[in-house]
């Protein structure tokens, strides 16, 4: 009798496993939240300007006069990051912010294609494109990494650096991460319909006071997820990009380009860690460290006033 009922467990069990691989593998397929193309959603809901960059479309917001400063967004966001910044700095310079390619409003492209270097020619090939000569970079997490490239390889384009919780340095990875990395999980959990998951992560991983990642704002931060091509993109940068090394080679031949850097770094960043700020602010002797208590990941938006104070300051220097 036993053996049967453990015939009958061993059965059942296999039923369940065998189910939830398949709903793993077709949910993606079926509930797919990406329901629009490029060009609609750039008609319908982009704020700014396009310009041609490597023949792909950049967006872009301007704002101000005077001395040019392009704020580069992180993973996940687009250029809603500097919202709570951009018109504080824009009293003082000639301010851009865009879209990282596969990001906003920007143009998707071949998953393969992601990289920091790609990223970083697309911040020059913006520059070229705008006339703009030398400009001021200020990069959050992922574009705080590649800000660094740009400012490596291309010294004489780069003014100053403000890097807000850089993604320069390798570190462990979130238990999070690393669940929607696996094969097939990421998707499955990509596909799950609403945005839930995507708050509940952006307020355990990114934001010391969870109370302000409103419905709203989460809102904001998914629509150009709606783009064919945009959750290919995500993964595999979780997967590929966003690795050791990172952009640890450039750091180190940074610190012999002599920059003035201001780093800024939340206190309760569970995404990238204050001791990688630390080490970088060791690296640099041309930085200044400045740790933002009570402050996540994105210190620039819980605590706008302050960065903006600090962030024209030095800039203006």
């Amino acid at each position: 009798m036993e053996g049967v009922n453990m015939k009958k467990l061993i059965t059942i069990l296999i039923v369940c496993v065998g189910l939830f691989s398949l709903m793993i593998l077709i949910l993606p397929k079926l509930t797919s939240k990406e329901s629009c193309t490029y060009e609609q959603a750039a008609e319908k809901s982009a704020k700014g300007k396009f310009v041609t960059v490597g023949e792909k479309k950049v967006h872009y917001i301007e704002k101000g006069s005077g001395e040019p400063v392009i704020l580069i967004h992180g993973f996940l966001y687009h250029t809603t990051m500097w919202k709570n910044n951009m018109d504080a700095l824009a009293e003082n310079f000639k301010v851009y912010t865009i879209d990282l390619f596969g990001w906003g409003f920007s143009e998707r492209l071949n998953e393969n294609e992601y990289s920091f270097e790609r990223y970083a020619k697309q911040v020059t090939g913006f520059m070229d494109a705008l006339n703009i000569q030398k400009a001021s970079l200020v990069g959050q997490s992922m574009g705080g990494g590649t800000a660094v490239y740009v400012a490596a390889h291309h010294p004489g384009r780069v003014k100053r650096l403000i890097l807000v919780d850089p993604a320069v340095l390798p570190y462990p990875e979130t238990i999070t991460g690393r669940i929607y990395q696996l094969p097939f999980l990421g998707e499955f959990l990509n596909a799950i319909p609403g945005d839930a998951l995507l708050k509940g992560n952006i307020e355990r991983l990114w934001f010391y006071d969870g109370s302000k990642v409103t419905q709203e704002y989460v809102k904001e931060v998914a629509q150009p997820l709606c783009i064919k091509g945009s959750y290919a993109g995500l993964m595999y940068i979780l997967r590929n990009v966003l690795k050791a090394p990172f952009v640890e080679k450039e750091a180190h031949l940074l610190a012999k380009r002599n920059k003035p850097i201001l780093i800024i770094h939340g206190r309760e960043d569970k995404a990238v860690p204050l001791d990688n700020s630390k080490a970088l602010n060791d690296l640099w002797t041309g930085s200044s460290l400045v740790i933002f208590e009570k402050a996540g990941h994105t210190p620039q938006e819980e605590h706008p006033e302050k960065f903006n104070k600090l962030a024209v300051d030095f800039l203006s220097r």
